[in-house]
């Protein structure tokens, strides 16, 4: 049985990602252990543009990961995985990498492959120098006045589940007294 036979078997003859049945190709995940069915997935024309043209990236087709994204199917867990990271500026992706799990040889796998951060990618630091990411918890080192909130938030307060600004290295986002505000990065040290 060759690869396409295979996936056609295994998709039930539907695009892996977005469940679409027209234009279905094979399409070798890249930087894959083998070169078996097992380290490609069946996609449609327009999430296999979408994969290869960063610049004709449509968020609002990814949406579909929210199911695909718990397929048993390794290379369908990595793609996911790949355009959740790819997108997680958008904000929503980063929930759900938040609850994806993968085995540690699929994220390895997923890892990879992913894009390589370029050279003028936007790193968040806090006042140490240490390289935040989303999800962290930082905590405040000076009182900090919430404008429009009608508090301060004090020194030593824990801020959890941080998310980065995508743009501006400088800002981060947390909730304080339940209201979600903008930190500036300056301000706070990683727990």
């Amino acid at each position: 049985m060759s690869i396409e036979q295979t996936l056609q078997t295994r998709s039930e003859s539907k695009c892996e990602l977005c469940a679409a049945t027209e234009k279905l190709a094979v399409y070798e995940v890249p930087s894959s252990p083998d070169n078996t069915a097992n380290e490609c997935v069946y996609l449609c024309a327009t999430c296999s543009d979408q994969v290869e043209n960063p610049d004709n990236v449509d968020a609002n087709h990814w949406r579909c990961l929210n199911d695909s994204m718990w397929s048993q199917v390794p290379a369908v867990q990595v793609m996911a995985w790949r355009m959740l990271s790819r997108l997680r500026g958008e904000g929503w992706p980063q929930d759900l990498l938040d609850i994806m799990y993968l085995e540690d040889d699929v994220k390895a796998w997923a890892e990879a492959g992913a894009e390589s951060a370029s050279d003028d990618a936007v790193v968040h630091r806090d006042s140490n120098g240490a390289v935040l990411e989303n999800g962290d918890t930082v905590t405040l080192i000076k009182d900090l006045k919430v404008s429009g909130g009608g508090f301060t938030a004090k020194r030593g307060t824990a801020v959890r589940n941080i998310r980065l600004v995508a743009d501006n290295a400088e800002h981060i986002e947390g909730r304080v007294s339940s209201q979600l505000i903008v930190i500036l990065t300056q301000f706070v040290k990683k727990s």
